[in-house]
């Protein structure tokens, strides 16, 4: 009987391990709770292999020794397949290549409003070179005041705001989601369609004003808290038919991995006609949020995507700034035009 019980025990734990380990071949990746579950890979791997060593020691007890050696070895077997999906997405790298005179940088910073300071914030930007800077929960004061100082930096830029609830005075920052362009990629203006984009955070799509140049989309999808599981997959949706096969750039706080993509993505692709920098670049398993914690076990949910008219050549997640006030880490990825 304990025997039988055993197996049983053994075999349900072994279903939950390929469960959460690949959700999406179940269609599960964007319910609760494997959505938030596969976000956290690099948990889970730590996880399955503490507990692999457990059952290991428990299994020194001859009268259990059966299920425990069993139970180990479906651990094992799981962290090591997170593991080798981990390792072919990226653990991260350490710097950007050279940049040259055609490529484009692009940063983004979930900034918490202001907790990171439009100082940081500027001389991070300055400093990478970015020509793109992607700032969800940032509002427009703080978004000038950033550009004001790169401009002092001499690095200039526009500033273009996306911003829900406009009417409630001082609402969070969050409502707003700041987009920093570099003039020498022309000028751009924010479309009206933004105001019915994602749900509850405003997502700005800027258009070329003269249509020669990339769209270039600053993103932020809501959590996927269990009150707003709805939304989080509605905002996906939203982004990934933003992502049209054409010439798109898109950063941002996506609140998802490309686990959580995984259905969204066309021909292929990462989300709609658009595919992660990071992920081809060795920094796809790299977790910009929490930045309380080291990045094999946070979530990459920041996210720079391009379609097929940019090549990433490079991308880093800054580490060097995790007390620096935000609850995320910037990515800068690097893009050169396909020929």
């Amino acid at each position: 009987m304990l025997r039988w019980l055993g197996g049983l025990i053994t075999v349900l734990f072994g279903c939950a391990a390929i469960v959460v380990t690949w959700p999406q071949f179940f269609h599960l990746e964007q319910r609760l709770p494997f959505a938030q579950l596969v976000a956290l890979r690099g948990a889970l791997v730590v996880g399955f292999a503490v507990i692999a060593i457990v059952f290991l020691l428990i299994a020194a007890a001859r009268r259990v020794r059966g299920f425990a050696v069993s139970m180990a070895i479906v651990s094992a077997l799981a962290a090591l397949a997170g593991g080798i999906i981990l390792g072919v997405r990226g653990y991260g790298t350490s710097e950007l290549p050279d940049k040259t005179e055609d490529a484009v940088r692009v940063m983004t910073w979930n900034t918490l409003g202001n907790a990171a300071g439009a100082q940081s914030i500027a001389e991070t930007a300055v400093a990478m070179e970015a020509d793109i800077v992607a700032l969800p929960e940032t509002e427009e004061g703080v978004g000038e005041q950033v550009a004001v100082l790169m401009r002092e930096l001499g690095h200039p830029m526009w500033v273009h705001v996306e911003q829900y609830n406009s009417d409630v005075e001082n609402g969070p920052q969050a409502w707003q989601t700041t987009l920093l362009i570099s003039p020498d990629l022309g000028d751009y203006s924010v479309i009206d369609a933004s105001s019915d984009g994602t749900t509850m955070l405003p997502s700005a799509v800027a258009m070329p004003v003269d249509g020669d140049g990339p769209i270039i989309v600053a993103a932020h999808a809501v959590s996927p808290q269990d009150e707003y599981m709805s939304d989080w997959q509605a905002d996906l949706r939203w982004l990934a038919d933003q992502c049209v096969d054409g010439d798109v750039i898109m950063a941002g706080d996506f609140n998802a991995t490309v686990d959580n993509m995984a259905a969204l993505g066309e021909a292929g692709h990462d989300l709609g006609w658009c595919d992660d920098s990071a992920t081809s670049t060795g920094d796809g398993a790299a977790g910009t949020w929490p930045a309380s914690v080291p990045t094999l076990l946070g979530a990459p949910i920041d996210h720079v995507l391009h379609t097929s008219n940019w090549e990433a050549t490079g991308s880093l997640v800054l580490t060097n700034l995790d007390d620096a006030g935000s609850d995320h880490r910037p990515l800068v990825v690097q893009l050169e035009p396909v020929s």
